[in-house]
This record gives structure tokens, C-alpha cells and sequence, in this order.
């Protein structure tokens, strides 16, 4: 049961309510985790300083006391070294641990060969611990798959120094005191090796989540970028388009035909202040500001008609026909045809002239939409759509707005001459994974 479901679970009356746990926040603990973070880092600065210290503690702890009391155990038929067999037997049992966790199986080889030779002698030295510490190493840094070999060599060696002890203890005792020291050893150096391969998964793990994140934020950047650069691409060059036609137009007639000039002024000045709406409308989502941002609501296939009555201006014919239920679309889906139709229209109007003419039709069948404009081209037929539309954000910008709802676009020359544009989506709700339909 994890910490919450017992701080939600019911206590019974009479019964305190089990509090937080104060140890992780107690002084002595964090105290001591601080040192232990400390030991770490200078470990990893002097690798060789703990293994170092590891041998001078055996050392002044365990062959320190046998080098000043020569005498052993008067009931144990054991041999005494003399002082520099010991200091031998010692350092063979206390050097190898230098390399305790660099090369763990081979220090514990040539402690367990000194150990067995020792005891084949018939010597008792304190310092035989090295035994244990190189079993732990071995456990905590060597290949597990040498950890059977090394308990049997250790169960053969403590078995000798049981039987060389049984005149004054119970083989059976002495065997189970030994063999608890090891087992200890080993179930010490497999708790600490479970533990910080543990450690090591949560470090990996939150290093890898942080990767994600900021791929993900990464992602959801430039995906932000596509889709503002879209809108602008949209926005400004459809406006745009229509302002320099309006304006060559408007040139044209103003010696011939003032009043058509002034028209084409003042349609230049209603195309350019909903363009600069538009502007303000999507900026304004993206500016940082303390109160919320003013919107006004996206275009729609209510808007076509608008729209297409701009273009008409510009010169254009413009035969607009819808079939269906397109108003009960979706807000998202009604956008995406505007700003289809939009960037079609827009792209007539630059490639094939004022004087062409364009069908617009838009229509609603079963759970299929689709969308087609087809220009009749330049009335001499010399005008060819140009790389902006072919290959730049035009065709590009559209075939991403379709695929956001799972549709797709086409344009190509038609066969009679002009250009057409095609887009087909599919209505039908998606199937959430959850049991609902999206």
C-alpha cells in the first residue's frame, strides 16, 4: 500500500492516525546523506584514496593487534608465525584489496589462495576479514557470474577453519557462525548493488524524460511557427494581392474613369484594414498581456461569399455554388475550406490575371466534403502558374490544413486550359481509443 492510500484509508475510533514519516527530515539524516554525497564526490576526484583507507583500517584494526600480541588462543592447536611470516601473510591478505574494485574477481583469487595457505599452516590471524571484504567487493562490483565460484572457494576455505578449530568448537557451530558471516557479506554487497542499480534507472529515466521534454517543447515550437507562418502567408498574401490589383486597376482608370478609381481606392482601404484586423487578431493571441486577448471569430464558409465579392472587385468572375449542410460543420473544418478556397482564389488572381474566370464549388455528400476552384486561365492562354504556386507555401500551407483533418489536396493544369485545385475530407468521427468518437 503506497503512502496515499494509507493517509486516505479510515482508522479506526480509538486508534492515533498514523503521521509523515519524520526520519527522511530529520538533521541526523540529512547530516548524514551530505556526508555520503561528500565521500562520493571525492572518491570520484581520488579513486585510489577509499581503497587506500579500506586497507589501512584492516590494517590498524585487525594486523596492528596480532603484530603486538603474539599469543593466540591456548586451547586452539594453532602455529605461530613468526613476525615476518605474519607481516607476509598480512600483506598478502590486505594488498590485493587495492584492487578490490577494479579487478574484484582476482583480488578475491589471490586473498582466498593466501587464506587457504595460512590456514593449511595451521596460523590464526585477525586479519583473515580481508576474506569477507574482498567476498563483498566481488558481489558489489564483479561479474555475478563469478559469484558461484567464489562462494563455493569460500565455503571449502571456511570449512577448513572449522575443521582445524573443531578440537575446542563444534564443527557444526563453527560452520554456522562462519557461514553467517558470509552470507551476510554477500547479502550486503547483493543489497548495495540492487540499490544503486536502482539509483542509476531513476537518474537515466529523469535524464530521459527531461530529453523528451524538450523535444517535446521543441516540437511544439516550430509546430507554432508552421501554423503562424501559415496564417501570415494566408492573410498578407491573399490581401496583398487583391491591394495590387485593385491599384493597377485603379492607375488604369483614374484618367479614364475617376469614379472607378476612387471605387478601387476605397475597396484598397477595406481590403487593407481586414487585413490589418486579421493581423491584430492572430498577434494578439501571441503577445503577452495581462487581460485577454481580443478576438473576433475565424473565418468561415459564411465568409466565402465575402471573400469572393473581394476578388470580384479585383476583376475577376467569380461563380460561387455550395450544396449541403455546410453550416453544421465544424468550426475548425469551416476554416480550413476558407482558407483553401482563399489561397486558390488568391493564386488566380496572381497567376492567371483580373481577366480570367473561377468556379468555386463546395459540397456535402454522405460524410465526404469537398472543395474545388477551377480558373479558365488568362484570356490568351500565356500565363503559367509559377513556383510560389507549385512548390511554396501556397500548395504546401493547404495540403497541411487538409491533413489536419485527415483529408487530402490536388492541383494541376485542368484539361481545357486554367488551373484547378481539389480538396476531399472525410467527415466521419474519429474513434477514441477512450470509447468515444472525437
Amino acid at each position: 500500500m503506497s503512502s496515499d492510500d494509507t493517509a486516505g484509508a479510515e482508522v479506526p475510533a480509538g486508534l492515533p492516525r498514523p503521521g509523515p514519516n519524520p526520519l527522511p527530515a530529520h538533521p541526523l539524516i540529512t547530516r548524514l546523506a551530505q556526508v555520503g554525497q561528500r565521500m562520493r564526490q571525492a572518491d570520484r576526484d581520488h579513486p585510489w584514496a577509499l581503497d587506500a583507507a579500506v586497507v589501512a583500517g584492516v590494517f590498524l584494526m585487525f594486523c596492528v593487534p596480532d603484530l603486538v600480541h603474539r599469543d593466540g588462543p591456548r586451547e586452539l592447536p594453532l602455529t605461530r608465525l613468526p613476525v615476518a611470516g605474519t607481516l607476509a601473510v598480512q600483506a598478502g591478505l590486505l594488498l590485493p584489496l587495492l584492487r578490490r574494485r577494479r579487478t574484484p574477481s582476482v583480488a578475491f583469487a589471490v586473498i582466498a589462495a593466501v587464506f587457504l595457505l595460512q590456514w593449511s599452516l595451521g596460523a590464526l590471524l585477525r586479519a583473515d576479514v580481508a576474506l569477507l571484504v574482498a567476498l563483498y567487493s566481488l558481489v558489489l562490483h564483479g561479474r555475478l557470474r563469478h559469484l558461484p565460484w567464489a562462494c563455493a572457494a569460500t565455503a571449502g576455505a571456511l570449512a577448513l577453519v572449522a575443521v582445524r578449530v573443531s578440537t575446542a568448537v563444534s564443527v557444526w557451530d563453527a560452520l554456522f557462525f562462519l557461514f553467517s558471516t558470509a552470507t551476510a557479506a554477500v547479502a550486503l554487497g547483493l543489497a548495495v548493488r540492487i540499490r544503486r542499480a536502482q539509483l542509476a534507472g531513476l537518474r537515466e529515466r529523469a535524464a530521459r524524460l527531461e530529453i523528451e521534454r524538450d523535444q517535446r517543447s521543441r516540437l511544439a515550437t516550430a509546430t507554432e511557427r508552421t501554423r503562424v507562418a501559415r496564417e501570415m502567408h494566408d492573410i498578407i498574401g491573399h490581401n496583398l494581392s487583391v491591394i495590387i490589383t485593385l491599384a493597377d486597376a485603379g492607375a488604369y482608370a483614374a484618367d479614364v474613369t475617376p469614379e472607378r478609381g476612387n471605387q478601387a481606392l476605397r475597396l484598397i482601404g477595406d481590403t487593407g484594414r481586414q487585413a490589418l484586423g486579421e493581423l491584430r487578431r492572430m498577434l494578439g493571441v501571441l503577445r503577452e498581456h495581462t487581460g485577454p486577448p481580443e478576438l473576433s471569430p475565424q473565418p468561415g464558409i459564411a465568409d466565402l461569399d465575402g471573400l469572393c465579392a473581394r476578388i470580384r472587385a479585383a476583376g475577376p468572375q467569380i461563380v460561387y455554388r455550395s450544396g449541403g449542410e455546410l453550416d453544421a460543420l465544424d468550426r475548425g473544418v469551416q476554416l480550413m475550406v476558407y482558407r483553401i478556397v482563399q489561397e486558390a482564389l488568391t493564386n488566380t488572381l496572381k497567376h492567371a490575371g483580373p481577366r480570367t474566370r473561377a468556379h468555386v464549388t463546395l459540397t456535402v455528400e454522405g460524410s465526404r466534403l469537398r472543395v474545388r476552384v477551377q480558373d479558365t486561365g488568362p484570356p490568351d492562354g500565356t500565363a503559367q502558374p509559377g513556383p510560389s504556386y507549385e512548390e511554396g507555401h501556397g500548395l504546401a500551407g493547404m495540403k497541411e490544413r487538409a491533413a489536419l483533418y485527415g483529408g487530402n489536396v490536388t492541383a494541376g493544369p485542368a484539361p481545357g486550359g486554367g488551373w484547378t485545385v481539389e480538396a476531399g475530407l472525410d467527415l466521419t468521427p474519429i474513434p477514441d481509443p477512450s470509447g468515444g468518437l472525437t
